[in-house]
């Protein structure tokens, strides 16, 4: 195991860790973000981007990416090469496990990303590499001149396609929607119908992907007539969603059914110090500009979260003497007033307590984990066990009756 014990690690090297990574290291805390491979994530093969504040004339996904990694190392982000396997909680701490060795933290922000989604075509699987493709910028210049099919109608899908016509003779996309429908936004669709390199096949489907070492043709199928015909062709591009890439996270935090993360807007799961940005997580929009934010809004949380387990741990826990943690908010009078007779007690027994304040409003999660939902609250703590509690109008002989076996 790592001997070293990071503030945060975060796991996953696009824009939604990259953002975090940035966010983390200018708050001074020690951070390290693991990547199996080059940094960017599915941004990296995106050469086209149009819609990122502050590029009107557009950019490119790789050039976009590569700053954010230098702008990451340039306030301290660790970079550390290895695949991820699993997350274990221990005392505390999260033990990050990797291929390669084991690393500790006090923070996980989870930043796997997604993957292609496959459709399970017969013939994909085999021919994936060898005609089959997932990525318009990574192999497009391998079908210079030549004509390739293209699954899938959204955005990502008439954007890759459009992309292609630079380089290949002709993409011939088949949709499953009638003639003229498609699920790209308007503008996009614009774009591809004034393309003439774009060809369009409706109402069907793509049944079968048929080659021997490559690709040579389609087996295409109307879905109103069933009437199937092949066209040839010498590659297949698809793009239809993607799947989060959460393996390493099954069993540690809680997840939808399609394995995507549930996060709060603070992008908490359900494990406290473990956080999951971008796409990997239940989300509306997926873009690289809401991956961005998810990890600025995760890394100042988590910087947060640090402050107020290091001034629980120092406030409650670690003290040998009975602690009187008194729940306070500024919109509660009674609350106000009980810290002054918590504070008089105190100076009473003069070394035998202490006394924690919470203010409630800013310390919501301290308030959860003990439980507390009505203020004013005194949970009495001893060695970090709660041994009592009062709840309400709470008066100096309450607190010194909850005291009375604790201190001699």
């Amino acid at each position: 195991m790592s001997e070293a014990m990071y503030d945060v690690i975060i796991v996953g090297g696009g824009p939604a860790g990259l953002s975090a990574g940035i966010y983390a290291s200018r708050a001074r805390l020690r951070t390290a973000l693991i990547e199996k491979g080059k940094t960017g994530g599915q941004a990296a093969t995106t050469e086209s981007m149009e819609n990122y504040p502050g590029f009107p004339k557009g950019t490119t996904g790789p050039g976009l990416m590569e700053q954010m990694t230098e702008h990451a190392k340039e306030f301290g982000t660790e970079f550390l090469r290895d695949e991820v396997v699993g997350i274990e909680l221990k005392d505390g701490v999260k033990i990050v496990k990797g291929k390669k060795q084991d690393y500790t933290c006090k923070v996980v922000i989870a930043a796997p990303g997604a993957e292609p989604r496959m459709l399970g075509i017969k013939g994909e699987g085999r021919l994936r590499g060898k005609g089959v493709s997932y990525c318009a910028t990574c192999d497009a210049d391998f079908f210079t001149d030549l004509d390739v099919v293209v699954l899938g109608n959204g955005d990502a899908a008439i954007e890759e396609a459009i992309y292609l016509t630079k380089f290949v003779n002709s993409a011939t996309i088949v949709v499953v929607h009638d003639e003229g429908v498609l699920d790209a936004t308007k503008i996009i669709q614009e774009r591809a119908f004034a393309n003439p390199k774009l060809k369009w096949i409706w109402n069907s489907t793509v049944e079968e992907i048929v080659g021997d070492d490559i690709v040579e043709k389609v087996v295409i199928k109307n879905i109103k007539t069933g009437e199937r015909s092949e066209l040839e062709t010498n590659g297949v591009f698809i793009f239809v969603g993607t799947v989060p890439k959460t393996e390493f996270l099954k069993g540690v935090v809680e997840m939808d059914q399609r394995g995507y993360v549930k996060t709060n807007e603070l992008m908490e799961t359900s494990v406290d110090g473990i956080y999951c940005v971008g796409d990997a997580r239940q989300k509306y929009l997926r873009q690289v500009i809401t991956a961005a934010a998810d990890g600025a809004v995760a890394a100042v949380a988590a910087e947060k979260y640090l402050v107020e387990e290091e001034g629980f741990r120092k406030q409650v826990i670690e003290p040998k003497v009975p602690v009187l943690v008194t729940f306070w908010s500024v919109t509660s009078e009674p609350s106000m007033a009980l810290i002054a007779t918590v504070e008089r007690v105190a100076e009473q027994h003069k070394g035998a307590i202490e006394v924690a304040k919470i203010d409630t409003y800013k310390n919501q999660r301290i308030a959860k984990r003990l439980n507390v939902t009505e203020i004013p609250t005194i949970v009495l703590m001893n060695q970090g066990k709660e041994v009592g509690r009062l709840v309400g109008a709470i008066d100096e002989a309450q607190i010194e009756a909850a005291l009375a076996n604790l201190i001699k």
